[in-house]
Formats: C-alpha cells, sequence, structure tokens
C-alpha cells in the first residue's frame, strides 16, 4: 500500500526520535517541568506557615487576588510603560550604532568593541553607575544641569524622572545588544544591491528606505522579540537605581514577584504573578510571530 512505511523509512524514522529523545528530555527538564510546577503551585496557598506537602488547595484564589490587586496593576502598568518606551528606543539607538559599526572602517575592532561592552557589563552594576550618575549631591548630571545654569534636579526622589532615568539606563544597556543583533544582519546584506542602487541614482536615504530596512526586517524581528521579553522581566536596574521607589513608581512585575516570594515569604501568590508574567511574554512573542507570517504569507 502507498501509505506503509518500508523498512528504510521505518529505520529512519526511529533513527530520528531517537537522536531526538535527549534534547526532549533535557527540555523537558530545564523548561517544562518547571513550569508545571510553577503553575500547580499557583492554585495552593504556600506562605511561611505552610509546611511542605501539606499547602492546602485554593483553585484560583491566588488569581482572583492578583485581579484585585491594585499594587499589581500598578506594577504590570510600569512594566507596559518599560516596555513601550524602552523597547523602541532600544531599537533606534541599536541600529544607529549598528548602522555605524557596519561603516568600512580600517580599523572595525574599536567600534566593535564599544558595542559589546555595554551588554557585557553586569546589568546591577550598569544600573549602580547609572545611580551614582543621576545622584542629587555628586551625579555627573546635576554637575551638568548646574553648570548650565539651572538648579539640580532630584532625580531619584520623583516620580516621573526616577522614571525617566531608568528608561535611560535600560536603553542604554539594551541597545548595544540589539546592535550586535542588527549588525549581524546588516553584514548578509550584497554590497551589490547598494552599488546597483547607486549606479540608478538613488539616494542614501533611498538606499537605505528600499533596500536595508527590508532586508533588515528578520534581524529587527528577533531583536524586538528578545528585547520584548526582556523588558516584560525588568529587575535588576529599576531595583539597583531606585528599590522601586519613590513609592511604587518605578515598581515592575518582577520586582513585585520578588518581594512577594523573598520578603513576604508567600510562594503560592508569587507563583500566580509568575505565571501571569509568563502569559503575558507568550501573548507579546505571539503577537511578533503572527505579524511576522503575515509578512511572509503577503504576496
Amino acid at each position: 500500500m502507498a501509505g506503509r512505511l518500508g523498512p528504510l523509512e521505518r529505520g529512519e524514522r526511529l533513527l530520528g526520535f531517537a537522536m531526538l529523545t535527549p534534547a526532549a528530555l533535557l527540555l523537558g527538564l530545564v523548561v517544562v517541568y518547571p513550569v508545571w510546577r510553577l503553575l500547580v503551585s499557583s492554585f495552593h496557598q504556600l506562605d511561611q506557615g505552610t509546611r511542605a506537602g501539606t499547602a492546602p488547595f485554593v483553585g484560583f484564589e491566588n488569581y482572583a487576588y492578583a485581579f484585585a490587586d491594585d499594587r499589581f496593576w500598578g506594577a504590570t502598568l510600569n512594566t507596559l510603560l518599560f516596555v513601550v518606551i524602552t523597547v523602541p528606543g532600544a531599537v533606534v539607538v541599536g541600529l544607529g550604532l549598528a548602522l555605524l559599526a557596519n561603516l568600512p572602517f580600517r580599523v572595525k575592532w574599536p567600534v566593535r568593541l564599544g558595542l559589546l561592552l555595554p551588554w557585557a557589563l553586569p546589568v546591577v552594576f550598569a544600573g549602580l553607575i547609572f545611580r551614582w550618575f543621576f545622584e542629587y549631591r555628586q551625579g555627573i548630571v546635576n554637575d551638568v544641569v548646574v553648570a548650565l545654569g539651572f538648579e539640580p534636579l532630584q532625580w531619584l526622589s520623583r516620580p516621573g524622572l526616577a522614571f525617566f532615568a531608568v528608561c535611560l539606563a535600560i536603553v542604554w544597556k539594551t541597545s548595544s545588544f540589539v546592535a550586535l543583533v542588527l549588525l549581524a544582519g546588516l553584514q548578509t546584506i550584497p554590497r551589490e544591491l547598494y552599488e546597483a542602487a547607486e549606479v540608478d541614482g538613488a539616494t542614501r536615504w533611498q538606499r537605505f528606505w528600499r533596500i536595508t530596512l527590508p532586508l533588515l526586517r528578520p534581524a529587527i524581528v528577533v531583536a524586538l522579540i528578545f528585547r520584548t521579553i526582556t523588558a516584560i522581566q525588568t529587575f535588576d536596574i529599576p531595583y539597583a537605581m531606585t528599590g522601586g521607589g519613590p513609592g511604587d513608581s518605578t515598581e515592575t512585575l518582577a520586582m513585585y514577584i520578588h518581594k512577594t516570594t523573598i520578603d513576604f515569604l508567600d510562594f503560592g501568590y508569587g507563583s500566580a504573578l509568575a505565571v501571569l508574567m509568563f502569559a503575558l511574554s507568550a501573548v507579546a512573542t505571539s503577537v511578533y510571530l503572527r505579524h511576522t507570517r503575515r509578512r511572509e504569507d503577503a504576496p
């Protein structure tokens, strides 16, 4: 029969399954099992007074409490604002840095090393550096403000200014990663396309708009996906700069999860918050992938 596999095809299929089994087991151990345990924990009351194995099942009570928790909504709003501000900012700055690094320098390694250093710098250390930059009395930013004839600003003590300072630090830290991804994409574009367009009389802007951006779109989508996921999980830089303050104005969802589980020892509610953050990351990723698929399917 046409649908029946021969011995050779069956052997190849079994070999394929055998070669994929270690990777599947590793994926289940590293990803599937922790996510499953997190989901199970979110349906139980796990706090400092609960012994292991005796946690009562509470169903969706933790999720209902989250949706009624003003602090959860405030942290989620701050997280979304960080995503909306820092992701496009990092892509724009990263694209400019990638275009600069792709110029025909005779010695390219200092430029590319300059791109790598911000990303290689530990995140908490970067947050502490920017905290010193925006410090009221000894910070470099206020030194510049005073030199221009203005009064020094309390950058980290006012909600709006603190949010701006944190966003600036995040864009600086993450734009180098975006630049490295886009630089790899730029180097795959054939130089012959630019030469042909230049012969046809195309300007630099036309070459950028008609050649660079369309051919760089896959790299931009990859950078957007990774940058959006990391932005949703933002923790280190605002924690090092402001600790979530002043008040809760720079507290992110990841910071609230950390406080709930580590400071308050409420692991059940913290697990529910982590599941919600995981769902937010999955939704953002699916939106990007669906948009990319529509682009590819379009004639």
